[in-house]
């Protein structure tokens, strides 16, 4: 009786947070319908207790509507209760005349308030309508232009450029335009791009087609793959057609007389499609590029910073120079530094980081350089020039940054022991007093020897050995070759050394936290070692056949029980990563402990 004193509680608090959350209403439509097709509109709304307004019709025949249905889930998730409660109403019209038209909001009212849902606008094509709709466009804004709408399914590659500079981006959009059931495709082949360099666009998945309306059809299209391109050489460069492969379905037989299409079967049939070639015009860049061209066709702008002003000498300081902006940054070379004969100067470390979108790529590039002063005394780093070309004025532009200054000390040890490379040093020169040695004209005393090492018995005693010694090595090196020319023999001899590296690998993606690494580092490990060891072939390993190799060799039944309980756990981990890292501990001592048993027992 206790615990039903609780279910009222339990109620107003479920209904509570359900009055409590937003209400909203949501219209579901297709975009573009033809003059006499048959369509649903819908409005879904997340409350109940409320007042439904439908909207008016212009311009369409009320077929049928509202329809209702009602759906509601309640989750309880540690101790917390959530419930979600959602309305349909779904009205059926069809087009009667082609044109634009607006439907107005659906008002839902619920205590006093009201609630409106989206405007809705549809546009109704008719068989001769030649007009491209707004609809025409891409998600992107591309253009489709010079479409040929006679085939019921064709792909088309889109540029958003025809005639660009030399550096200037391009972006190239793959898409597919269809009348007919597409269940899939089979295979993609893009171009090579020649001339180019190209770099692949973050693109949805397409896992369903948008209706378009194309030259007075209508179409379901879809973005397969966008490409930014930045062209390499002047001139007029060809790309290549698009040719995707498509699985179409059609229908196999005649439709039945009785019930229709409602029994009628299906075949899949691949098609390939081809795109059309493109020509692209790539104009030189204007003028005379200057000396310190960067390379850069777009917007940039430098900074350069040195991490330290106060250094000993032969000690380092990083110069760090920063590329900023938009355009071809991947392409963007060094700044020319020229720094005094007292600095070392290596060559820099670049790192990229850019971002690539249908605007282009923008970003950073960055080059470090590493200076060492080879002398004590204030350095300067000259101003360093760097130019671009800049696309919306359509000249070179030249960016300076400031000078730079930095002190090197002298220290107390700097020429004990000490061996310096590089510049000239400032150093003035010193007078020793004896530049110039004399040859000495003296030979001294010399004396002839009679003893010759051959005549002493050491000789031939040193003789003997070294000939000993050479067959030695001779022998061992045989048996060296032989015993490693038996590959099954090598992967069992070296079976444990194997396992061990890769039981090192998955050891330091255990310690990076990359846990679905570790487990499959961990399968390869024990698969390869049983592999190995065993003298099974991968293709032919499986579970059964290395626990019957293992009973056979000797290996104890609980032993071989561990060994099946690690690739459990790590199999189900792969799939089902809930482990915690002690278990990842523990499933990597196992099966570094059943290695072990298994080298000290089978050897």
């Amino acid at each position: 009786m206790k615990k039903l004193r609780f279910i009222p509680v339990l109620f107003l608090l479920i209904c509570f947070r359900a009055a409590a959350q937003e209400v909203s209403v949501v219209a579901d439509y297709p975009e573009v319908v033809s003059t006499g097709q048959q369509f649903a509109v819908s409005w879904t709304i997340n409350a109940s207790g409320g007042d439904f307004t439908e909207p008016s019709f212009p311009g369409f025949y009320k077929l049928m509507g509202p329809q209702t249905s009602y759906s509601s889930s309640t989750q309880i998730i540690n101790g917390k209760i959530t419930r979600e409660t959602s309305y349909t109403y779904v009205y059926y019209l069809q087009a009667m005349t082609p044109g634009k038209y607006v439907i107005p909001p659906a008002v839902y009212r619920l205590k006093n308030k009201s609630y409106f849902s989206d405007s809705l606008r549809i546009e109704v094509t008719g068989s001769g309508t030649a007009q491209q709709s707004a609809s025409g466009r891409s998600a992107q804004g591309v253009q489709d232009e010079d479409i040929a709408t006679n085939d019921d399914i064709f792909v088309n590659l889109i540029l958003d450029k025809k005639e660009v500079f030399m550096g200037q981006h391009i972006v190239a959009t793959v898409k597919i335009y269809s009348r007919v059931d597409i269940s899939g495709i089979n295979e993609i082949k893009y171009p090579g791009f020649e001339g180019f360099l190209k770099t692949d666009l973050e693109t949805p998945q397409l896992t369903s087609l948008r209706r378009e309306n194309i030259n007075g059809r209508l179409y379901g299209t879809g973005i397969v793959q966008q490409f930014l391109l930045y062209p390499q050489k002047p001139g007029e460069i060809t790309i290549d057609p698009v040719q995707i492969s498509v699985l179409i379905q059609q229908k196999s037989g005649q439709s039945d007389p009785f019930f229709g299409d409602f029994f009628q079967t299906y075949t899949t049939v691949p098609k390939a499609i081809f795109s059309k070639a493109l020509k692209i015009k790539v104009n030189p860049l204007p003028g005379t590029k200057p000396d310190d061209f960067s390379g850069i066709v777009g917007k940039a702008s430098i900074t350069a910073t040195a991490d330290k002003d106060s250094v000993n000498v032969n000690d380092a300081v990083n110069l760090k120079i920063v590329i900023s902006g938009s355009g071809n940054l991947k392409l963007a070379n060094a700044p020319d530094i020229k720094m005094p004969a007292d600095i070392e100067v290596y060559d820099p470390k670049v790192t990229d980081n850019l971002k690539n979108s249908s605007a282009g790529t923008s970003g950073q590039k960055i080059f470090e350089y590493l200076l060492i002063p080879r002398h004590y005394g204030s350095f300067k780093i000259p101003p360093i020039s760097y130019s671009y070309f800049d696309l919306s004025t359509r000249r070179y532009e030249t960016l300076t940054t400031p000078e730079i200054s930095f002190y090197a000390r002298k220290v107390s040890d700097q020429n004990t022991g000490i061996t310096v490379y590089g510049g000239v040093s400032k150093e003035d020169v010193k007078y020793l007093g004896k530049d110039i040695r004399f040859i000495k004209t003296n030979p001294g005393a010399l004396r002839k020897t009679g003893n010759l090492i051959a005549s002493k018995r050491s000789f031939y005693t040193f003789y003997a050995f070294a000939l000993v010694l050479f067959f030695a090595v001779l022998f061992v090196r045989r048996e060296h070759v032989r015993r490693n020319s038996d590959l099954t023999s090598v992967k069992n001899r070296k079976a444990g050394k194997v396992a061990a590296r890769r039981l090192k690998e998955a050891e330091k993606c255990l310690k990076e936290k990359q846990t679905d690494r570790f487990y499959e580092e961990m399968l390869k490990a024990i698969w390869g070692y049983l592999s190995d060891k065993l003298n099974i072939p991968v293709s032919e390993l499986t579970r059964s056949s290395a626990v019957q190799a293992l009973t056979s060799k000797g290996i104890s039944e609980e032993e071989i029980n561990i060994l099946t309980s690690i690739i459990d756990k790590c199999e189900y981990a792969r799939y089902a990563p809930t482990s915690s890292s002690e278990e990842a501990e523990k499933i990597y001592d196992g099966a570094s402990g059943f290695i072990r048993f298994v080298e000290n027992s089978i050897g």
